[in-house]
């Protein structure tokens, strides 16, 4: 049983082969998929996935990268689908100061919105951070993230910031990245990062694990990354599996 906890399975990359990814997950042991939804187009087809797959749920937010498109009837429609039974998380919700489509100001305050929004629905939130370490962890913490928890998403700073996040009541997720040969800092800090709070995903499409790097991604690999996990946890792949599973059900709520 392992959990990808971070997939766009909607995306249109998967629209001739939908159902042969999906399972092909299943067939590799893939229990659960968390799929995001981060905008007005986003969101309706990841939720449609989770109604169609019991195994399949969704999250609702806006991405940073769409920040200057966000008006106030969305972030209202995002609250009303809080409610939704396959709903799990508020996200992905961040600053990306790498591309750079919406101004800062606009990324900081949708992102202070939605984390406001978490805290009133009681749901914990997908953290996406691209080159803005320092302005995520000072906005997390003075909006009061650490209430409702959530996720570090496709982990890639250091490991003191990663500190900061765990003592905030985050969990800290590792995609396929970690698998790549030159990936240092990425092995350092999920080597440091204690066992009852790491995650793994793939983004699928995005981000493939060695050997398949730059190739489309799929949750099925989502194995590969557990199998890097394990070797530098030390552990057997079925434990590290069977912790990072039990850890996605406690975050997200999932029995």
């Amino acid at each position: 049983m392992i959990t990808d906890t971070h997939a766009h399975l909607n995306a249109p990359q998967f629209d001739e082969d939908r159902q042969e990814v999906i399972e092909r997950a299943r067939a590799n042991g893939i229990s659960r998929i968390i799929n995001v939804g981060f905008n007005r187009e986003t969101i309706p087809s990841s939720i449609a996935l989770a109604e169609q797959y019991d195994f399949i749920y969704s999250t609702v937010g806006w991405n940073p990268t769409d920040a200057k498109d966000m008006t106030p009837e969305d972030l209202e429609w995002i609250e009303s689908l809080c409610g939704h039974e396959k709903v799990v998380a508020i996200g992905e919700i961040g600053l990306d100061y790498y591309w750079d489509t919406s101004p800062k100001d606009v990324q900081d305050r949708v992102f202070r919105q939605q984390i406001q929004l978490a805290r009133k629905v009681g749901l914990p939130i997908v953290i996406h951070n691209r080159d803005a370490h320092h302005d995520v962890v000072q906005t997390l913490r003075e909006e009061k993230a650490a209430e409702v928890g959530g996720v570090m998403h496709c982990y890639s700073g250091s490991w003191e910031t990663a500190k900061m996040c765990l003592d905030m009541n985050f969990y800290i997720s590792f995609g396929g990245p970690v698998t790549f040969k030159n990936a240092k800092q990425p092995k350092e800090v999920l080597e440091k990062v204690p066992l009852d709070r790491l995650l793994i995903e793939t983004d699928a499409p995005y981000l493939a694990p060695h050997p398949y790097r730059g190739k489309r991604n799929e949750s099925s690999y989502v194995r590969l990354v557990a199998e890097t996990a394990a070797e530098i946890k030390r552990i057997s792949l079925e434990e590290l599996c069977e912790i990072t599973t039990a850890n996605a059900g406690r975050l997200f709520g999932l029995s």
